[in-house]
């Protein structure tokens, strides 16, 4: 017999599948899983989110997905045409390109540099690479899921205009947590998580 709802969760860089545990208590009508992704890139990611989509699809009634940071840049793009009930974007890649361009005016490298090396080490440990930049480039992202984003005023890795932006452009409700960081990881900023979405959902369910 299949379960009420499934809930899928995509951690982000440097995260983990465990991190899945956190929401358990958020959503205790839900099986919450977490996804132990392998893909580095988003031509990897694609067919590994699929298949994992389709295979809870095919088990639950609905499947909500909560992903964060580039786990949520990779879910965009693999997901989008799949019937998921409901997305929530914590610290969202939304504008992958953007952010390629921004490392590369951070590491003080031009786009005919990367072309002819084809990938660069940067000092902040981050590899920018010519094939990713003109891959992401020719696969734009359309997303039309109803959506909740939390941004964090604090974030190092985009600004809040690329996040409204985004935002705008697919239709979903975003909320700034004021000092909040790309990685929600303080208690207080792990508390106005929790809080955050108990309300999305409530009022959701309302």
């Amino acid at each position: 017999m299949k379960n009420k709802k499934a809930v899928l969760y995509v951690h982000g860089k440097g995260g983990n599948a465990a991190e899945a545990a956190f929401y358990e208590a958020i959503f205790p009508e839900c099986d919450v899983m977490g996804f132990d992704y392998k893909a580095e890139t988003p031509w990897e990611s694609m067919g590994e989110f699929q298949a994992e989509a389709k295979r809870l699809l095919s088990e639950y009634d609905s499947v909500i997905l909560v992903a964060n940071s580039i786990g949520a840049y990779f879910s965009l793009l693999s997901l989008a045409d799949m019937p998921i009930e409901k997305a929530y974007f914590i610290s969202p890649i939304a504008n992958m390109e953007k952010l390629i361009l921004d490392m590369m005016q951070w590491a003080g490298v031009t786009e005919d540099e990367i072309k002819e090396k084809g990938v660069i080490a940067t000092d902040f440990g981050e590899d920018l690479s010519w094939e990713y930049l003109t891959w992401v480039r020719s696969h734009p992202v359309s997303w039309h899921i109803p959506t909740e984003i939390l941004y964090g005023s604090e974030d190092n890795l985009q600004s809040m205009d690329t996040v409204k932006a985004f935002a705008v452009g697919c239709g979903a409700g975003l909320t700034v947590m004021e000092h909040g960081e790309h990685w929600f990881h303080t208690e207080e900023q792990l508390q106005f998580l929790r809080e955050w979405l108990v309300g999305c959902e409530a009022r959701k369910n309302s």
